[in-house]
């Protein structure tokens, strides 16, 4: 890496580190955080940091009173309505004060003071590492900065970490999938797809943060002026509310917010595109053939919308070695949460309606220690013993270490999709086997029928206005439907612990030229409670390659390979394992209309009669990779 620090600089940073004494704030309402910050806080408001095309994006800057000496910086870069300090950035905010960090938030271009047109993403690769280059030549800076946020404040973080800015220390991306375009296995384009197939998320999303009508204040106001204006002002849009569990049944898709009276935007761009479009590898996200020059600290949630391509890329980043430094500097934390809600850890966690346990761990403090390491050249503050993977097992609710993802001594495990041809509903007689099916056995046939659509519950989700609650939640009021598959393992003897990825093949055919196949793995408790512990979904038009659409023919049968699910749970005893097979999981997927055509500007639809076969030469099967 280019982060070559003089002597003075070092001998300074460490000074610092030395002299900052870190409170615990755990106690704090958010009047006592705001008047901490007051107190100890020389703030710079809403000044104007010019990117090279002479845009301006609205900054807030808070240095330690008492510091001496130059500042390491941590940069917190958001779409969000955060200049006035609230929630995390407040805390992050007091803790980075009371470690002799300085603390900058600063709008994404397009957004409340800033100037510009929003791009999702804010443009990583120009304006943050502009943003970068002015906070090094700031007189008070030491040449470090250190990225951090969680959801969008950290999605931006990926596609700069290809860019290996001299300045750009060490990072911190919590939740940070929306932020990863093309990475191994999966292709899902800032989380706008799942297996080819639109995530519902993001229509909502983007009503809610896209606001091409928005107010501006006039150019030219001095610093001074405009700080004043943002203490009593935020630019920010209330929007019109919106019944979205009504909204989101809207056909055709293209048209689900231009006829809510939304001008075109962002939205009816990405609508059109498939998921290896060359527009996708032109804009803020990571696309896997960038190289990665980072430290990174990864926070991920198995209840999150993206945690397959997460753990993708914290292998990728492992491996790339563009930067060895960097790829040696990898490590991941994967609690057993919904997206972003680690504040929630604690003794007595329930994440739906699942109890996990005590799910303790010391987030805040693990990633001050990772910035001391790196911004203030603090050798000891995250010790090279700190294991490279921490996960928490779900089932057993116990965290557990390792130095790679999946963790050393998985075997996989293939378990067969059976039956005598009527899996249809928890009634059914569908099996989970190790024993491969016989030739001859029957296929499970069910009809899926777009307007009616199989009910998400629970799952990996988010940022969707309440139509999808993440987490583990019963499927049963699911597995009653005739129309979803149900495949059931013999209580398990002995404990059983899945942690990695978990594929799915399934041999299909439909009467349709096109249509989706929908996967999901089930924890099934002695008392018959079904957890949701993950699921996917594959467009079966792209099932051989993003790159093409190669439509079904009546009778064939085909081979469906959806992307993996991601996750770490112990199947206990007397536990039963279970995979549900459908068509549909709405409202988190868009739903397949079954014609073959444009999906997403149509109207009509086609019922689908759809097969999942397994016999012994089209045998469907899930494989687990189990830690022995």
């Amino acid at each position: 890496m280019k982060k070559l620090v003089t002597l003075l600089a070092m001998a300074s940073a460490l000074a610092n580190a030395t002299a900052a004494t870190a409170q615990d704030f755990s106690q704090y309402s958010d009047d006592n955080l705001k008047k901490y910050v007051a107190d100890h806080a020389t703030i710079t408001e809403a000044e104007m940091v010019k990117m090279r095309d002479g845009i301006g994006l609205s900054t807030n800057v808070y240095r330690p009173k008492d510091a001496t000496g130059k500042l390491p910086t941590i940069l917190w870069k958001t779409p969000y309505n955060e200049h006035k300090l609230r929630g995390s950035t407040l805390r992050y905010a007091a803790q980075a004060l009371s470690r002799g960090y300085a603390f900058i938030v600063q709008n994404e271009r397009g957004h409340f003071f800033s100037e510009g047109d929003w791009e999702i993403l804010g443009r990583p690769q120009t304006d943050g590492y502009d943003a970068l280059t002015w906070i090094a030549q700031q007189p008070w800076s030491n040449g470090k900065v250190g990225t951090l946020g969680c959801s969008s404040s950290a999605e931006w973080q990926l596609a700069l970490a290809g860019m290996n800015h001299p300045a750009h220390a060490a990072m911190v991306p919590m939740s940070a999938g929306a932020g990863i375009g093309k990475v191994g296995r999966f292709w899902e384009q800032g989380n706008w797809y799942t297996g080819g197939v639109p995530r519902n998320l993001f229509f909502v999303w983007l009503y809610g943060n896209e606001n091409p009508l928005r107010a501006q204040l006039p150019k030219g106001l001095d610093t001074t002026t405009r700080a004043r204006i943002a203490q009593y002002n935020d630019l920010a849009a209330a929007k019109p509310k919106v019944d979205w569990v009504k909204q989101i049944q809207h056909l055709p898709v293209d048209q689900m917010l231009t006829s809510l009276g939304e001008p075109p935007a962002q939205f009816e761009k990405f609508i059109h595109r498939t998921p290896a479009d060359p527009a996708w590898f032109q804009g803020g996200l990571y696309q896997d053939t960038m190289g990665w020059g980072v430290p990174a600290l990864w926070f991920n949630t198995w209840y999150d919308v993206s945690i397959g391509p997460n753990m993708e890329l914290f292998n990728h980043a492992r491996t790339v070695n563009s930067d060895k430094e960097a790829s040696d500097n990898q490590y991941a934390v994967i609690a057993p949460m919904p997206h972003c809600q680690y504040a929630r850890m604690g003794p007595n966690t329930k994440v739906g309606n699942r109890d996990m346990g005590d799910t303790s761990f010391d987030v805040d403090g693990m990633i001050f220690k990772w910035f001391d390491k790196w911004l203030k050249s603090d050798a000891n503050a995250f010790p090279a013993s700190t294991p490279h993977v921490q996960y928490y097992v779900m089932g057993e609710n116990k965290w557990k270490k390792d130095e790679q993802w999946p963790p050393r001594g998985v075997q996989t495990v293939r378990m067969y999709l059976r039956s005598g041809g009527k899996a249809n509903g928890i009634n059914g007689d569908g099996t989970l086997s190790l024993t491969a099916p016989k030739s001859g056995e029957k296929a499970d046939r069910y009809r899926y029928d777009p307007m009616n659509p199989v009910q998400t519950i629970g799952g990996g989700d988010c940022c969707n206005g309440g139509l999808v609650i993440p987490g583990a939640y019963d499927q049963r009021p699911i597995e009653a439907r005739d129309d979803v598959l149900v495949y059931t393992s013999e209580p398990l003897t002995e404990p059983m612990e899945v942690s990695g990825y978990v594929d799915a093949v399934l041999k299909v055919s439909s009467s349709a030229k096109d249509t989706d196949f929908a996967v999901k793995l089930v924890d099934v408790a002695p008392d018959g409670t079904a957890w949701i512990i993950g699921d996917t979904i594959q467009r079966a038009r792209y099932r051989d390659g993003y790159d093409k659409q190669v439509m079904m023919a009546p009778g064939g049968v085909y081979t469906i390979k959806p992307t993996p699910m991601t996750t770490s749970l112990r199947f206990d005893k007397g536990h039963r394992i279970r995979v549900e097979v459908t068509s549909s999981n709405f409202p988190k997927f868009v739903r397949n209309l079954n014609t073959g055509g444009a999906n997403e500007s149509e109207t009509n639809y086609v019922v689908a009669d759809n097969a999942i076969h397994h016999d012994g030469r089209n045998a469907s099967y899930i494989e687990l990779p189990v830690v022995k």
